[in-house]
């Protein structure tokens, strides 16, 4: 090739000119799913995030136990109700890319079959989150504050579990500016909401959980009516019973899903309990809260490239295009890392700042303003490591990742966390640096792994997937490219 390409460059052009013609052309349709889904999962984000600020002037207390509700009971929970939902993912795009749309209805009715039981099951945990802070050694102020504001946020966790699996509905169709747009005027609704609750009729907490759950189920309501309006003739055609059919079959793949995405999420929720034990907790516990929401906003923006990176492979590997699968996971990288790049900069410039935007306490913003350098590398690696996620769940590797999330967080990260926090007096900086550890080494064996993969197999077990989950077989004209 280097011979040819030195004797006739055009040859060497032309090539290079197909690849960016190809580049650009996956680069438009990841931004036309990623775009939009980066703007709703911003939004909804964000509502979190405003009642903090509101919570935050209330006082240090009050932030600390909405900081801790949000990162240990909601935390557990709303991974546990995402993970659940995921299983969509790789259902549902498959089942799109290989033109098997009136699956997604019953798809979806199952998941919600699922997660709505799985949200009874999760109920005990916000009725009993004071006690169950206290036996984590937690101060008694805060698990007493956390308590009685769990409770009051019960709804929120049932809205999750219409939301997530309303929401892989859409986004395995590639129907995501209508969810972007309720989502966004919700938010404002959620602002003008906490102002009112909160600030202006001082209901306090309790105005801050009333918020947020009026929010979270005026999106459900509007998702429904979208759903039901006759936008899918296709993917929806009413209730059916077949959504109680294979529902344990169902159940296995929604909780390997589940695990997958909890291992990453409860590492941040047993971080936050283990900072609760160190002196003045706090101060720790805010400053370790701030620095979570600020290294969340790359993972909102990279959960969009998750999410087009799911929906791309998941389609292609259904369509049996293994090719244009794996390119799309080189583009989604690529630009990925281009913004986390960003995030870190933005971070190291505002290193003395950010923390102003939750806080006037002074030892809080000291406090939290020692992270920069740790806060910085965590937003970058937080922009690729989602988008890995998501090749893995477009794949369905849903179980290996769990498996390997197990070992750099739990086995290596944690440990070194306990031992640099408690151990060499590093505090909350030994406990966010055993984090990056266990992220850094995640990072790079689902790199490996994905670049090493034959496609070309995978794109058998999703034709192997679909058959087995009741899609028709012989729809296929053309081979793998």
């Amino acid at each position: 090739m280097g011979e040819v390409n030195a004797s006739n460059p055009d040859v060497g052009c032309e090539g290079l000119t197909k690849l960016g013609h190809k580049s650009l052309e996956e680069s438009k349709v990841t931004w036309y799913i990623a775009g939009p889904a980066i703007l709703a999962a911003t939004f909804l984000f964000s509502i979190g995030f405003i009642t903090v600020a509101f919570v935050g002037r209330l006082g240090s207390t009050e932030l600390a136990a909405v900081s801790m509700v949000q990162n240990v009971i909601e935390g557990f929970a709303f991974g546990v109700m995402l993970g659940l939902g995921s299983a969509l993912e790789t259902l549902c795009g498959q089942a799109v890319g290989a033109g098997q749309f009136n699956m997604l209805g019953i798809y979806t009715q199952r998941s919600w079959i699922v997660s709505c039981i799985t949200a009874m099951v999760l109920s005990p945990l916000y009725v009993f989150t004071s006690p169950i802070l206290k036996l984590f050694r937690q101060s008694d102020d805060i698990s007493k504050m956390a308590g009685k504001y769990s409770i009051w946020v019960i709804p929120q966790l049932f809205a999750y579990a219409i939301n997530f699996p309303l929401l892989k509905f859409f986004q395995s169709q590639s129907k995501i500016m209508v969810i972007t747009v309720i989502s966004g005027i919700t938010l404002m609704v959620h602002a003008l909401l906490c102002w009112v609750f909160v600030t202006k009729l001082n209901y306090g907490l309790a105005g801050a959980a009333a918020a947020g759950s009026i929010s979270w189920w005026i999106i459900n309501l509007a998702q429904i009516i979208y759903l039901i309006s006759g936008f899918f003739p296709e993917a929806w055609t009413g209730f059916s019973l077949l959504a109680f059919h294979s529902l344990f079959a169902f159940v296995k793949l929604s909780l390997a899903s589940a695990i997958m995405l909890c291992l990453d999420l409860w590492y941040y929720t047993i971080v936050i309990l283990l900072v609760g034990h160190l002196h003045n907790p706090e101060v720790a516990v805010d400053a370790i809260s701030i620095c979570m929401n600020f290294e969340l906003w790359p993972v909102i923006v990279a959960l969009g490239f998750n999410t087009a990176v799911s929906v791309r492979v998941s389609n292609e590997l259904g369509a049996n295009q293994p090719k244009a699968a794996r390119f799309s996971v080189v583009v989604n990288l690529t630009t990925s890392a281009v913004l986390g790049i960003f995030f870190m900069v933005t971070i190291i410039i505002a290193r003395n700042d950010f923390p102003k935007l939750f806080t006037t306490d002074t030892k809080v913003i000291k406090e939290t303003s020692r992270l920069w350098a740790l806060l910085s590398l965590t937003m970058l690696l937080n922009s690729i490591q989602p988008v890995l996620s998501g090749v893995a769940v477009g794949a369905g590797w849903q179980v290996m990742v769990a498996f390997i999330s197990l070992g750099c967080y739990y086995l290596l990260g944690l440990p070194i966390g306990v031992l640099l926090g408690f151990k060499f007096n590093l505090g909350v900086k030994g406990f966010w640096l055993g984090m990056v550890v266990g992220s850094l080494l995640q990072t790079v064996i689902l790199t490996l792994i994905i670049f090493r993969a034959n496609w070309g197999r995978e794109a058998s077990r999703a034709d192997e997937r679909i058959r087995t989950w009741g899609g028709m077989t012989g729809y296929r004209e053309g081979s793998g490219s």
